[in-house]
């Protein structure tokens, strides 16, 4: 009989077992099961997946799809203008579910939102107010993108009452109206508190952002995240603030410092960096995806000056250039490429003041263990000297875009715009810039930046380098820069 009692014992236990196993199948299969996209695969341009492909932050950190598509009606008030998610400089293309630089997944059931390399890389400008659609650049610089208030704007949704089932669900159900009653029950139960409370925990890891001048469009403090989250250091006061770099013809900085202060030069590690910065982890990481978006950049080629171009007075400011900036701006000549100590060039600290010794050492050993360790995270005190390959593109001007235009970073110190606004989309072909003048882009009515040389890490200081040749050699060498 014991025996026969232990046998019946086993069997529910086993039986037990299997169903546990089998609803926890089911719901990882709903709610944590990863599905390709459709930019991600063999098939899609590289291009295509370069904008909308994921480099696997959702499974994660994304945002559940349909609660991303309707916090904006939401929560306008939350936002600087109308237009939605558009009011904070994202680009928008015709046809698409989300911005370039937000790709979408499936996890399980569920589609969720992400960011990827776009989200910081690309351009976009018009070349006159009466211009309605932007050229898009891949590649460049996002100067439109407002990332800190996109973030803060998704912190604050969900610190708001507002921010739960009653109120969200019917917005998704006019959104989607094939919206399933068994989806509605697991966003009213396990998705919107779910995203809720990851939010509120996320906001918390940042209240160290609030004491530094906000980033504003175009410029992202890359660092002091890694520093503070992934690498737990103390959180110090250190500002980080810097302006997006463009990334288009990466194969010409091969074996240059890169980054705005050469802390590695080793583009496989700033591009599985760079992923694990944005939020994937390395249980996420593909490497086959991280190869190929290296591949894509370094043959990504720079943007040609679309505007009328002075060809003999470029011929003549390519004589100034090569007297005046080649040994520092030209791939193969001099110090290009080279970190020029920050007491030298002279412009804000901040940003090397901001990464350590202590810093490079703990991100080299953090993934040890993994087949793609980091090597070559280093700490230098100072500032790289980089090619200027589509850099009538690159402004505002400095590590940190406090110069709005090359005509102003031609001029002395005094006499740069000390205050100017910035995230406006139309170009300036007289000054090399966007235009920096107005406080609100008279299209949308919503408010630019303004961007104060007079805060910390804002500084407009430094890299005098041209500033004292005669008004004809800087026009010369302006032109001349526009074929770069």
């Amino acid at each position: 009989m014991e025996s026969r009692a232990l046998r019946i014992s086993i069997g529910i236990a086993i039986g037990i077992a299997c169903i546990a196993g089998l609803f926890g199948y089911i719901g990882w299969y709903t709610l944590f099961r990863p599905v390709p996209g459709p930019f991600d695969g063999a098939g899609v341009s590289d291009e295509a997946y370069f904008k909308y492909g994921t480099i696997g932050i959702e499974p994660t950190a994304g945002i559940p799809f349909w609660i991303w598509v309707v916090l904006p009606e939401v929560f306008p008030d939350l936002l600087p203008g109308p237009g939605g998610y558009e009011s904070l400089g994202v680009i928008q293309e015709a046809g698409q579910a989300t911005p370039i630089g937000f790709p979408i997944q499936n996890i399980g059931a569920f589609p969720r939102v992400g960011l990827n390399c776009a989200i910081c890389h690309t351009s976009a400008y018009r070349s006159s107010a009466d211009t309605p659609e932007p050229v898009i650049v891949l590649g460049g610089t996002s100067q439109g993108f407002d990332v800190l208030s996109y973030q803060r704007f998704l912190f604050n949704a969900a610190a708001d009452p507002r921010f739960n089932a009653d109120v969200l669900l019917p917005k998704i159900a006019e959104a989607n109206p094939d919206f399933s009653w068994f989806e509605q029950q697991f966003y009213r139960f396990l998705v919107i508190p779910g995203t809720k409370d990851a939010l509120l925990e996320t906001s918390s890891n940042w209240e160290w952002s609030y004491r530094n001048p906000d980033w504003g469009p175009g410029r992202i403090d890359p660092f002091n995240p890694v520093k503070f989250g992934i690498l737990e250091q103390p959180v110090d006061d250190t500002i980080g603030n810097s302006d997006m770099l463009s990334i288009w013809n990466m194969q010409l900085r091969e074996g240059m410092a890169l980054h705005w202060d050469g802390l590695n030069t080793n583009l496989t590690e700033v591009v599985l960096s760079s992923a694990i910065g944005d939020g994937t982890t390395p249980r996420h990481l593909d490497l086959d995806t991280m190869a190929r978006l290296k591949t894509f950049l370094e043959g990504l080629a720079p943007p040609e000056y679309p505007f009328t171009i002075d060809s003999q007075l470029a011929a003549e400011g390519q004589q100034v250039f090569n007297a005046n900036c080649s040994a520092c701006h030209t791939p193969g000549v001099g110090r290009t490429g080279q970190v020029i100590p920050v007491e030298e060039v002279g412009t804000d600290r901040h940003r090397v003041d901001m990464w350590g010794d202590k810093d490079a050492q703990a991100y080299n050993e953090k993934y040890a263990d993994y087949d793609w360790k980091f090597e070559q995270f280093q700490d230098l005190d100072g500032y790289t000297a980089m090619p200027l390959d589509g850099i009538w593109l690159r402004a505002p001007y400095l590590h940190n875009g406090s110069v709005p235009s090359l005509a102003d970073l031609l001029n002395p110190v005094v006499d740069r715009p000390q205050m100017f606004y910035r995230g406006y989309d139309v170009y300036d072909p007289e000054k090399v810039g966007f235009i920096s003048g107005l406080p609100e882009n008279p299209r949308t009515g919503i408010p630019n930046f303004s961007y104060d040389t007079s805060l910390p890490g804002n500084s407009n200081s430094g890299h005098l380098y041209g500033t004292k040749l005669s008004k004809t050699d800087q026009r010369a060498l302006i032109e001349y820069l526009k074929t770069q």
